[in-house]
């Protein structure tokens, strides 16, 4: 399988792009195979798969892009082509290739595109229906027995994962107001984190219902996984509110509550993972939400401070406008209210189990 660099970062990915005007899919993905990669041959029409990644825009934004993946039989390799001198192009066996991409999806698709991998699949299948047909009494039994026993669950890597993503959405926040004509990315960005943030939050809710033995008491756990949606759940109103009054333009006490914002954010993302040793991290604990709390205070001191001076500036002569920006303004204070939250159930955490 051919692999082409990545221009931007050097990691190996598969030749793609976007759709041009008139052009359909496949002619669309033996194009862009043809600049990126040098290549042209037989173009299967019907997709293998399809992945998403994140794709980072100009602007910063960091999107969510979904690819249909074609096979391309390749029978020409052609000695210059459109970036040839911006890529590297390199064949690698299929399992080689699969290792070599970034992205879990695609690296299912490169594997299951073997044909070894479709006989070994096909034959377990075939092994696991048989047995199921001879033993269907025991298998019954077994499942019950299963269902019994202690389990832990993978809570640590959840609660990680949600931290990670609202960082995210705290990075999008802040170039959301930044300002600028790229304000619908950002705004389009914080949505999709806080859909990744809602699926993680329920799977960590499934897997307090089916786990025998959890690391923290069961409402600590929800709690906590419910204040940091919270969180993110604020940034997504925020934005939305921008979007809803195409607000571009940012006073500066908003974009220093949005630094507040990202600051939180990364203390409540390096607090989280300490949770895995309560007992050793109790004490940085402690003082990664003391920061938290301080940094609320200090939030409040800019809210009131841009609050005050939008209204003697648009109070009297564009009520429309203080009304907006009081709105606003009342937003990004919730947002570092949900992450005192968060903070305060850390430390309900570390009294019960430091």
């Amino acid at each position: 399988m051919l692999l082409v660099t990545s221009r931007g970062t050097g990691r190996w990915v598969i030749p793609k792009g976007n759709i041009g005007p008139g052009s359909s899919l496949p002619e669309a993905a033996a194009q862009e195979a043809e600049e990126e990669a040098g290549v042209s041959g037989a173009l299967c029409p019907v997709p293998l798969g399809a992945y998403r990644y994140r794709k980072r825009r100009g602007s910063g934004a960091s999107l969510m892009i979904d690819v249909d993946v074609f096979p391309l039989a390749v029978t020409q390799e052609l000695p210059t082509w459109k970036e040839q001198g911006e890529r590297e192009r390199r064949w690698f066996s299929l399992a080689e290739a699969a290792e070599r991409v970034d992205e879990p999806d695609l690296r299912e698709l490169i594997r299951s595109f073997a044909p070894s991998q479709f006989r070994v699949a096909v034959q377990q299948s075939g092994a696991r229906a048989t047995a199921n047909r001879t033993n269907h009494k025991w298998g019954t039994m077994f499942a019950w027995f299963q269902r019994l026993l202690p389990k832990t669950g993978n809570f640590f890597e959840m609660f990680e994962a949600h931290a990670a993503t609202v960082l995210a959405g705290a990075e999008a926040t802040a170039r959301l107001l930044e300002g600028g004509p790229s304000a619908k990315e950002h705004i389009r960005e914080v949505v999709e984190r806080e859909h990744d943030a809602d699926a993680i939050t329920r799977d960590v809710l499934k897997t307090v219902r089916a786990t025998f033995l959890t690391p923290f008491d069961r409402g600590a756990i929800t709690a906590l996984i419910g204040a940091l949606d919270d969180t993110i759940d604020e940034m997504q109103v925020f934005a939305a509110a921008c979007d809803l009054y195409e607000v571009t333009e940012f006073e500066p006490e908003m974009r220093d509550m949005a630094a507040i914002i990202v600051d939180a954010a990364r203390v409540t993302a390096e607090a989280i993972p300490l949770l895995r040793d309560v007992a050793r991290n109790g004490e940085r604990l402690h003082e990664l939400t003391e920061r938290v709390i301080r940094i609320e205070g200090h939030a409040d001191e800019i809210h009131a401070a841009g609050l005050k001076r939008s209204l003697q500036k648009h109070g009297a002569s564009d009520t429309l406008r203080f009304v907006v920006e009081r709105e606003l303004y009342k937003h990004l204070e919730r947002i570092v209210d949900a992450f005192e939250d968060v903070a305060d159930e850390i430390d309900g955490i570390v009294i019960d189990h430091a």
